[in-house]
Parts: C-alpha cells; sequence; structure tokens
C-alpha cells in the first residue's frame, strides 16, 4: 500500500467516489488529490486533497474531501493519506492546516485540534457555513500545527498489510455473465 498524487486520468473514479460518499467537490481539481493504492492488485483505497484558499496576507489551506472505500477502512488508508496531505501542506510552506468536518473524532487522533468558528480565517467561515448547508450539517471546524501530526502505531503496522476486505465469495464465472461456454465463440475463433 502506498500514497501518491492522483493522476487526470483518475478524474471520473474520483468524482464517483465523492458523490457515493456525498462528499464535498467544491471547486474540484484532481491534480490536488492523492489516491493510496495497493501495491499488489493496484486497486484504489482511498483519496484526499487539501484547498488552498487565497487572501491577502497569508493563505489558508484546508483538507477536505478524505474519503476510504468501505472495504479497505479500519487499515490505516485514511490516516496515511491524512499524513501525506499535511505533508505537502508543509512543503508549500503551511504551518497549521483546517478541517470542516462532522467526523472530528477521526481527525483528532493524529492531533487536531477543535477549534471556535469565531478562530478560523475569514474564506472557511463562508465555506463552513456552505459546506453544512450542501453536505455535512455537522462539520465543525479543527486545525492542526503541521508539526504536531502524529500517526498511531497501530495505523501504521495496519497499514502496511492492508487487504480488500470485500468478500468476493467464489471468482465468477462465464455463466455469471450469461454467456454459455459451451457454445460461445470469443474474439479470435474464426469457427473453422
Amino acid at each position: 500500500m502506498y500514497v501518491r498524487d492522483a493522476k487526470n486520468r483518475e478524474e471520473i473514479w474520483l468524482l464517483d467516489q465523492i458523490e457515493a460518499m456525498g462528499l464535498d467537490d467544491t471547486a474540484f481539481r484532481s491534480r490536488d488529490y492523492v489516491l493510496a493504492i495497493d501495491e499488489e492488485s493496484g486497486q484504489k483505497a482511498g483519496f484526499g486533497r487539501i484547498r488552498l484558499h487565497k487572501v491577502e496576507g497569508d493563505d489558508v489551506c484546508e483538507l477536505t474531501s478524505i474519503g476510504v472505500l468501505e472495504e479497505w477502512r479500519g487499515q490505516g488508508v485514511g490516516a496515511h493519506v491524512v499524513e501525506r496531505l499535511l505533508e505537502y501542506a508543509g512543503d508549500e510552506g503551511f504551518s497549521e492546516v483546517y478541517a470542516l468536518t462532522g467526523g472530528a473524532e477521526y481527525l483528532v487522533q493524529f492531533g487536531f485540534e477543535r477549534i471556535d468558528t469565531a478562530g478560523l480565517p475569514d474564506p472557511l467561515v463562508d465555506r463552513l457555513e456552505a459546506k453544512r448547508d450542501r453536505t455535512d450539517p455537522d462539520a465543525v471546524p479543527l486545525r492542526i500545527d503541521v508539526d504536531r501530526f502524529r500517526m498511531p502505531d497501530r495505523l501504521r503496522e495496519s497499514f502496511k498489510t492492508a487487504t480488500d476486505t470485500e468478500d468476493d465469495g467464489e471468482a465468477e464465472s462465464a455463466e455469471d455473465f450469461g454467456i454459455d461456454p459451451e457454445t460461445a465463440t470469443y474474439k479470435y475463433d474464426t469457427g473453422r
């Protein structure tokens, strides 16, 4: 399992997952996202992004649209997405990052602290209200100093061995797709 930058060709997949999970897609740009990928299967397991808000003086960095596919949850995927995003924010010169989410307890385990709305930079006050109206009525403001991020050991270890927990049962057969294997012809079968 590893985390890498999203590629332009993954835009549709990202938008589909964001919609399915009911996440915020405001100002969507695939290049702002990172993806967690299973090394063996190449399956996408999770994603997230940082969003920069331009203001006079200091710009503001927001962590948003973090999602982990159901079959990959509880294995440190989201934690590693958050870690990578905070590394990127630090590389861009941000010492603190904000998040607006109804899942505050998840981010608190990494060192995020809940703050009062009055402590939010101006662009995030409006953003919080819009987010509450559109996608996350329980959203609360959080902040972390980038250098205070802490990954719980259990999540670091489980990420190393993360696997797709979806139980597929048996492998799919031709019959599952309505194909009679006794009479079917295939692409290169010339019938001779």
